[in-house]
């Protein structure tokens, strides 16, 4: 299915309210999709926020939905905002995905001059006006460019970030941000600007690997960003063991894409940075309790491997196809799966430096890293599943370290790669 490729991702309801308003100091923007059950509830917390911390500015809420089946934009338009935010809900244009709905808020925002632009995930069950604040203040009154998240979350939650996205931005980007899909992100019209100026809204760009786009874009061209703590992230949290399949290639995809976009920057550094958090008095929730499948994980593992076994060996260096292999053997044996971060991060290194001069469908070479995925959670979750919080997070950080100790192989990988296609960097 081909979707038309549009010029803008505003329909003309929305330019007419854009006409109308005219300028704003703070656009808040909510992407939305089937979330009939929430959206209200961050609409409202982000209004009040507003006029409780702003009531002297100029302060609006776009809602900018894909096209929902259910209540959702029934339930945005009835949700109560104070007198002085305005709120604007449309249906936006383009390729269906969160990033088309993201491209909507940031055109919307440059056409009305925004100082402070932020982005609300639309299921956030533990968002508060205080968010507002903690966000906006920084790019109002500091001269930050672009502000990442960063809050306590369930161990089983966001194991896409825990597991590649999170380890391999610090180690490749040389940033340590802890949530670099986050979601929630604010950011000035500077940045606004960089995003819409980009002609990616035909890629996975549009949909699911529009944060981590953001974020490697930000990391290389804010000219001052930080970390605020929020507290906790509470919101509709899936079993890693659901199909996240579409997620995983979009956002890996994405990755591996503004790797080699930015290899100019990075493969010449030398060691992490710190990114500084910004701290705030956000109160931490209790976390919602998050279940996971494993046996289906592990299964999911032991068929991928059987079936992509000849990839695999193709791909991967002899040594970590070997490991890969003997992990597989062992499980299907019956012992438990041992799947240790050395061995991951060597395989997502081999992937991507493969993808660099990978000939052919790049997205089909990062589904089948999809079963490895689920192995390399599955041994995670087995580990931390009678862990608390606190010692799940040191496994975290442990595996970031050990893509950090692995950095120079990729950069070895990545340079024979380039060379041997006749790539220069």
């Amino acid at each position: 299915m081909s979707f038309k490729k549009y010029s803008t991702a505003l329909r003309d309801r929305t330019i007419r309210w854009i006409k109308r308003m005219k300028e704003v100091d703070i656009l808040v923007g909510i992407p939305t999709y089937n979330n009939e059950d929430t959206v209200g509830y961050v609409i409202t917390q982000a209004g009040v926020g507003l006029h409780r911390f702003y009531k002297d500015l100029k302060t609006a809420i776009f809602v900018s939905d894909g096209g929902s089946t259910d209540n959702t934009r029934e339930n945005a338009l009835v949700a109560e905002v104070p007198s002085t935010v305005e709120k604007h809900v449309e249906i936006y244009r383009g390729m269906p995905g969160k990033g088309t709905s993201f491209r909507a808020v940031f055109e919307a925002a440059v056409r009305l001059n925004a100082r402070a632009i932020l982005v609300m995930d639309s299921d956030l069950r533990s968002i508060t006006p205080e968010w507002i604040k903690f966000m906006a203040e920084p790019v109002l009154r500091e001269g930050y460019d672009f502000l990442w998240p960063f809050y306590k979350r369930h161990k089983f939650d966001g194991t896409i970030t825990n597991m590649i996205v999170y380890p391999l931005t610090r180690a490749v980007f040389f940033k340590d941000i802890r949530q670099p899909i986050g979601g929630d992100f604010a950011f000035s019209r500077k940045m606004a600007e960089i995003f819409i100026s980009r002609d990616v809204w035909d890629t996975d760009v549009a949909k699911f690997g529009i944060d981590i786009w953001m974020s490697a874009i930000a990391i290389h061209e804010a000219s001052k960003s930080a970390q605020v703590y929020l507290g906790t992230k509470v919101h509709n949290a899936k079993d890693p063991a659901q199909d996240l399949s579409a997620m995983f290639t979009q956002v890996v995809s994405t990755l591996f894409y503004m790797i080699g976009e930015y290899k100019g920057s990075w493969i010449k550094k030398k060691e992490t940075e710190p990114v500084h958090i910004l701290p705030t008095d956000a109160r931490e929730k209790p976390l919602e309790e998050i279940r996971v499948n494993i046996a289906k994980m592990e299964l999911e593992f032991l068929e991928g491997f059987k079936h992509f076994e000849p990839f695999y060996r193709a791909i991967l260096s002899p040594r970590a196809f070997d490991g890969l292999s003997q992990s597989y053997l062992e499980r299907a044996s019956g012992e438990p799966l041992r799947f240790p971060p050395n061995l991951w991060a060597r395989i997502i290194y081999d992937f991507a430096a493969t993808y660099q001069t990978w000939s052919r469908n790049r997205r089909r070479l990062v589904s089948i890293m999809v079963p490895l995925y689920f192995g390399r959670t599955a041994a995670y979750s087995r580990e931390v599943l009678e862990k608390p919080w606190e010692e799940a997070e040191k496994l975290i950080q442990l595996q970031a370290m050990v893509f950090e100790e692995n950095r120079d192989y990729f950069k070895g990988k990545m340079a024979r790669k380039l060379v041997d296609s006749g790539i220069l960097f």
